[in-house]
């Protein structure tokens, strides 16, 4: 009798397992889409940026369009290079431990990322509209070029930050759902319990 219940027990401990190592494998991998579809986003963003950019800039005459156009230039290699980052971290992200506090720490490190990157977002449409009143009282094409093109740049950052930060902090909720009601663990060597006081 004792040993039915050891064996059911076991087999329901192994079964818990099981289907909590793979969902939580499922929470990683869909974390590390949504990051690499965002980064192949941020990136085309990125290079259209310096295409039109470089093509406006070696076109225009001098004046507001050619700052403008240079700045347009600069961030698109800036965000370039943040999604080629993005891109190459996530890709190297496909083994990640599959134990319940660190897919949870990942989902949070993650979320955290796009919420801190949208308030810079809201600094640089600030700096943008500084740049561009300077630009107006000075008189300075050079100003009131780059003024609109950090505008823009920080507009279209905060769109895609604040959809990243939404589309992430969704899958987090499901995930510290999923944790509420599969409190069981086990790593393949210890079993713990999740307790919510």
């Amino acid at each position: 009798m004792l040993m039915k219940k050891i064996l059911i027990f076991s087999f329901l401990l192994t079964s818990c397992h099981l289907f909590a190592q793979d969902s939580l494998k499922t929470f990683n991998y869909s974390r590390n889409q949504i990051t690499t579809t965002g980064m192949k986003v941020l990136g085309s963003w990125a290079v259209a940026n310096i295409g039109v950019g470089a093509a406006g800039w070696a076109n225009s005459k001098g004046g507001t369009n050619k700052y403008f156009y240079q700045m347009t230039t600069i961030w698109g290699a800036a965000n370039l290079g943040a999604a080629l980052l993005g891109y190459t971290g996530t890709r190297n992200n496909g083994n990640q431990s599959s134990r319940a506090a660190d897919v949870l720490k990942a989902q949070k490190k993650i979320e955290k990322i796009f919420l801190i990157n949208g308030g810079l977002d809201i600094a640089y449409i600030g700096t943008g509209i500084y740049l561009t009143h300077r630009g107006n009282s000075r008189n300075s094409d050079q100003l009131k070029g780059y003024g609109p093109a950090v505008i823009a740049q920080g507009v279209f950052l905060l769109l895609f930050d604040g959809t990243m930060y939404s589309t992430h902090r969704h899958e987090g909720n499901k995930l510290r759902q999923f944790l509420e009601k599969n409190p069981v663990t086990f790593n393949g060597k210890t079993v713990g319990l999740i307790y919510h006081l």
